[in-house]
């Protein structure tokens, strides 16, 4: 798993609209990495809501968010349209992302073969580096939404 302090993964991943964003066309910015398991799910909404209320906070951190789900850029859209979503939800269908932060969670809601994104949150600073991380100890748990904003100022 990536650490505090690591080198960000660098990737490059598909948006809504099959645009293909990098992790590191961000530098010079924080960047809030979202990972969540799957779109048009309870905690998964709440989550992206709630980044998406915080938006102004985060602007005013100079931090981006970028939602990564492992379902593929015609849900995330879905997704996105459906909760009022304008930061990034990027697909992680092949899970290169998820791995190399190193959050998979393998037989996802007791489907054997099915892997997903573990709910976390990495801080990536201007420079690239990981400098705070959550990562649920379940699927239904939410990241702490003030220790995130706490953490980019």
């Amino acid at each position: 798993m990536v650490e505090i302090g690591d080198d960000a993964p660098d990737f490059e991943l598909l948006d809504t609209e099959r645009n293909s964003v990098r992790g590191g066309e961000h530098k010079g910015k924080k960047v809030v990495l979202a990972f969540f398991p799957a779109a048009f799910t309870g905690v998964c909404r709440k989550e992206m809501c709630t980044f998406q209320e915080s938006a102004a906070a985060l602007n005013d951190a100079n931090a981006v968010v970028l939602g990564i789900c492992v379902d593929g850029p015609f849900a995330n859209h879905a997704f996105a349209e459906d909760m009022g979503v304008t930061f990034p939800i990027l697909s992680d269908y092949t899970r290169s992302v998820t791995r190399a932060y190193g959050v998979t969670l393998d037989d996802f809601a007791g489907m054997p073969g099915y892997t997903v994104s573990q709910r976390a949150v990495f801080i990536v600073d201007e420079a690239g580096d990981v400098m705070w991380k959550w990562v649920a100890d379940s699927p239904g748990e939410e990241p702490d939404y003030d220790a995130v904003l706490a953490a980019l100022q």
